[in-house]
């Protein structure tokens, strides 16, 4: 006795072991051991599809429903696949950092920040008795702006003199009676100025 199995139900095997084959070469692709995405099992599948999306008439219920089950879980996977790729080739895919890597991202993260670079640094006991200085950390302070595309415009003299002011005044409340070093600096591409306690 001669068994014969029907070609739909092939097709069907083929098509599942294909939605199998293309899940294992994607994520072979995308950890590094194959040098393209597999195009050619997706060509493959695709015909499957094209094939009996207009001939369910001559699939019996178990086959329509087979065929059906294993077209979502393409479009599925399809989806996911595509996505990562997309990520994959504009070079945002997240990546999972072992203890190693994470300390060289940090090591990078800290030279990024130390990359923040100062123009200025002025020692100011009275801002209003130093107009010499004010004038230097003015001028820095616009360089820092013009430098950061930031807009220089609406930052008057007048203005700036008076945060000095204002600046030494809270921190000589806080510290007793404190010299006030003033920092200007560009960090992060932002124009900064910093205050602190000198002594």
């Amino acid at each position: 006795m001669e068994i014969t199995i029907d070609p739909i139900d092939d097709h069907l095997n083929q098509f599942d072991r294909d939605i199998r084959q293309l899940k294992i070469e994607y994520e072979r692709y995308f950890g590094g051991g194959r040098k393209r995405p597999p195009a050619d099992i997706e060509w493959r599948i695709d015909l499957i599809l094209k094939r009996y999306s207009d001939r369910g008439a001559e699939m019996n219920f178990a086959q329509r429903f087979r065929f059906g089950n294993l077209t979502e879980t393409y479009a599925r996977y399809r989806d996911i696949f595509h996505k990562r790729l997309r990520k994959f080739e504009e070079g945002t895919v997240e990546r999972h950092y072992g203890a190693a890597a994470r300390a060289m991202e940090a090591e990078r993260a800290r030279a990024r920040r130390s990359e923040a670079r100062s123009i200025a640094a002025v020692v100011c006991a009275d801002p209003a008795r130093e107009p010499k200085k004010v004038a230097q950390l003015y001028d820095a302070f616009r360089e820092a702006l013009e430098r950061t595309g930031d807009t220089t415009g609406r930052l008057s003299r007048e203005q700036f003199e008076g945060f000095l002011r204002q600046k030494t005044e809270q921190l000589r409340k806080k510290s007793g009676n404190a010299v006030v070093e003033f920092v200007v600096s560009v960090e992060d591409g932002k124009a900064r100025l910093k205050a602190r306690v000198t002594s």
